[in-house]
């Protein structure tokens, strides 16, 4: 399965806002791993960014499921 990673922003800020937290989604689509609706329009990061201070901070809850998804 393909991930990717997308921004959330702060309440009323959108892209081009600083990112609040980054959350893993499956590819194409925008609803997290961790069940919260981001935008579409939101940034994106390739997966391969998790786990470095590029992809910081991240959504714990996203981090442990997308762990048991890939090998």
């Amino acid at each position: 399965m393909e991930h990717e990673m997308r921004a959330e922003y702060a309440e009323g800020a959108g892209p081009g806002a600083p990112v609040k937290i980054w959350h893993m989604v499956r590819r194409e689509t925008a609803t997290a791993m961790c069940g919260r609706e981001l935008s579409p329009d939101a940034e994106t990061r390739t997966a391969e960014v998790w786990g470095t201070p590029e992809g910081e901070p991240f959504c714990h809850t996203c981090g442990a499921l997308y762990l048991r998804e890939v090998p």
